[in-house]
């Protein structure tokens, strides 16, 4: 059935909004560098509900209606702009600081800054070292480090014409291609799928409800109406007290601090059917605490129901005798995958991925036929563009990555089940993301995990292992900021949106440029202050473990143990068991994507939040039925507001002063 949406008159969105939008996200790339690494701020790019971009979309919602109310005027940008504005700069935040940023340069570079006679780094990688990858000049690599001379006392202009670009223009331009190539592969994934999570499925997207309520409400001129609500503005309360005290006290001591974090781990045994529990950790944070209640129930009961499962689990192994060693994962490239049980992961991935691919058979085939010529394109489409040039566009892209591999010195057979690996595993994160509501994601086993898991080391012996370990921490391992499920959000925000194309091309321009502008606001910093300076041991330490993994992947005959295997058979059919009940059992009561997030360090810290909101959820349903819930969740939408609120308040201070407060993780 055609959607519903098709028969409406489509929101007409001016070009004035498109380039506000693409302005306002080069700024925050510009800012973002500055303001989380060396000032240590609240992080304004942060997540896939990042602070920087809600709290402008805020501030210009509330602007544009109280301009239109005081003038009796129209809306200088009706709601629909001010969501395509905000997704924008949601987009280019991404860009700016873990989703590619953060740990681009340190990257490039660790191999050759890192290398030292015990590592033997220089020996064995450096060899293998395409030179198109890196910086030809020594001299540029200590000044990243070391900054130039008397950078603190030089102005940001002159930073930037003394920076030894000459070193740097090859570089750049090889891995600009592959990452504007691995974008664009991303943009018409999504132009495909697109249909199928938001039409066909009805995907709840959590991570929307409240732009899209402020968004509905300045539009109908409901504005007043809408923040002058008692339950929302009981909402804003709570994180405006919570953070307004903790704030005071971080500037002002004697004024005492409301804990948001409690350490649990101290009533649990080290031993025993609880040893899993002993670092457990209980984190307060009232926008979370809303996303959850957003959220479906299904999926956040699933979420802390896997995440304390996962706990048990290990205290269980230990009761039967079984004592695995972390030796027996071998080399991973996991960002947080410490243990062998962990690796339950990589089959549930796989599983979960044939899942979807099962549920969209039918678009999928449509898509195939259209795309081959079989079959017509329908009159009325709800994509960016015709289907068809994302197919073989999606095909000639990946076909692109690959030669790009091979050219550069991997073997043709790992580059393809790279490449494949790399996009199985965002889609699926994607998933997870936007129908889960988490603004706060991170992975557990890396996509080259999986390929050594199931094909052994064998396919990552000499360039091919330091090619994939190299290019996959660029993108497709710190997920914390990743571009995919922002382009799914965009385009559920710009369907019943015209023109179509000057939306696709606002959004691919603001990409490239806030791409360009991270680049430069990141090494104008770096090179100012210097990376021994600044605040990137998280940076360097994942980076440097990389190439140490990928040094014992080339250099030693480290052999994965047979339980990794095992659990990833387990998480298999753990997730084959819990599809089936899904997709069968009506009243089956746990959704698979919280099975996906049980060894997430992101789990760790919301797992609270989600109960809580599931909780409140629950209750709201059972007592006061759909009538509480509608007026309830307006106290939760007040929750989201006020912590972001309160976060852009304080980041704004710490932008003047020596400390700042942070509202949200980092």
């Amino acid at each position: 059935m055609e959607d519903t949406l098709q028969s409406r008159k489509p929101a007409i969105v001016r070009t004035r909004a498109v380039v506000l939008g693409l302005l306002l996200a080069v700024v925050i790339c510009l800012l973002t560098p500055y303001n989380n690494i060396f000032l240590r701020a609240t992080p304004l790019g942060g997540g896939h509900f990042p602070l920087a971009p809600f709290f402008i979309f805020l501030l210009m919602a509330t602007g544009v209606a109280l301009i239109a109310a005081i003038f009796k005027s129209k809306l200088l940008l009706t709601g629909p702009e001010l969501l395509v504005i905000w997704i924008q700069m949601v987009a280019g935040s991404g860009v700016a600081y873990t989703g590619f940023a953060r740990t681009f340069l340190i990257n490039l570079t660790a191999p050759y800054h890192f290398a030292t006679q015990g590592n033997k780094w220089q020996e064995v990688l450096h060899p293998l070292i395409p030179p198109a990858l890196t910086p030809s000049n020594p001299e540029a690599i200590m000044l990243l480090y070391n900054g130039l001379p008397d950078g603190r006392r030089r102005e940001w202009l002159e930073i930037v014409t003394a920076i030894p670009w000459s070193a740097w223009i090859t570089p750049l331009v090889f891995w600009t291609f592959f990452t504007l190539l691995c974008y664009l592969i991303m943009l018409f994934l999504i132009n495909i799928i697109s249909r199928q999570w938001i039409h066909n499925e009805r995907m709840n997207l959590p991570l929307l409800k409240v732009p899209e309520a402020i968004s509905r409400a300045v539009n109908d001129n409901q504005a007043g109406l809408f923040f002058s609500n008692r339950f929302l503005l009981a909402g804003i309360a709570v994180p405006v007290f919570l953070h307004l005290v903790n704030g005071l006290n971080l500037y002002f001591p004697s004024i005492p601090a409301i804990p948001t974090l409690f350490l649990a781990g101290p009533y649990f045994p080290k031993q025993g059917l609880l040893a899993g529990f002993y670092k457990l950790k209980i984190y307060i944070y009232p926008a979370f605490i809303g996303f959850a209640f957003l959220t479906s129930r299904q999926i956040s009961f699933s979420f802390w129901f896997f995440f304390l499962s996962a706990g048990l689990l290990y205290g269980i192994l230990g009761l039967l005798g079984y004592t695995i060693p972390a030796a027996e994962l071998g080399i991973t490239f996991g960002p947080t995958l410490a243990r062998p049980e962990e690796m339950q992961m990589i089959g549930a991935y796989g599983v979960f991925f044939l899942f979807l691919v099962w549920l969209a058979r039918l678009h999928l085939l449509d898509v195939c036929l259209q795309s081959f010529f079989v079959k017509k394109s329908p009159p009325v489409r709800s994509e960016w563009f015709d289907v068809r040039i994302s197919f073989w566009g999606a095909i000639g892209g990946m076909g692109l990555l690959v030669c790009w591999y091979i050219y550069l010195g991997m073997a043709p057979v790992t580059a393809t089940l790279l490449v494949g690996a790399f996009f199985m595993i965002m889609i699926v994160a994607t998933r997870v993301i936007c129908q889960g509501g988490l603004a706060y994601f991170t992975l557990t086993a890396a996509p080259a995990d999986g390929m050594i898991a199931l094909f052994g080391t064998k396919l990552f012996t000499g360039a091919s292992g330091l090619l994939a370990g190299m290019s996959q921490k660029v993108l497709f391992v710190d997920l914390r900021e990743s571009l995919l499920p922002t382009l799914l959000h965009s385009r559920h925000l710009h369907r019943g949106k015209r023109p179509a194309l000057l939306l696709f091309g606002g959004l691919a321009l603001t990409i490239s440029a806030s791409m360009a502008a991270s680049i430069l606001a990141m090494m104008a910093l770096c090179y100012k202050y210097g990376i021994r300076e600044l605040q990137l041991d998280w940076a360097t330490r994942t980076t440097t473990t990389v190439y140490e993994n990928i040094y014992r992947l080339i250099a030693t005959q480290s052999v994965t143990g047979e339980w990794v295997l095992i659990f990833a058979l387990i998480g298999a059919l753990v997730m084959l068991v819990l599809v089936v009940c899904y997709h069968r059992l009506h009243w089956w009561p746990i959704h698979p994507i919280g099975y996906l997030t049980a060894y997430s360090s992101a789990m760790r810290i919301l797992w609270v939040s989600f109960f809580i909101g599931w909780a409140c959820n629950a209750l709201c349903m059972r007592y006061g039925g759909i009538a509480m819930f509608r007026k309830l969740q307006l106290f939760f939408i007040g929750l989201i507001i006020g912590d972001f609120l309160m976060g852009g308040c304080w980041a704004m201070v710490g932008l003047f002063s020596s400390e700042s407060y942070q509202v949200l993780p980092d």
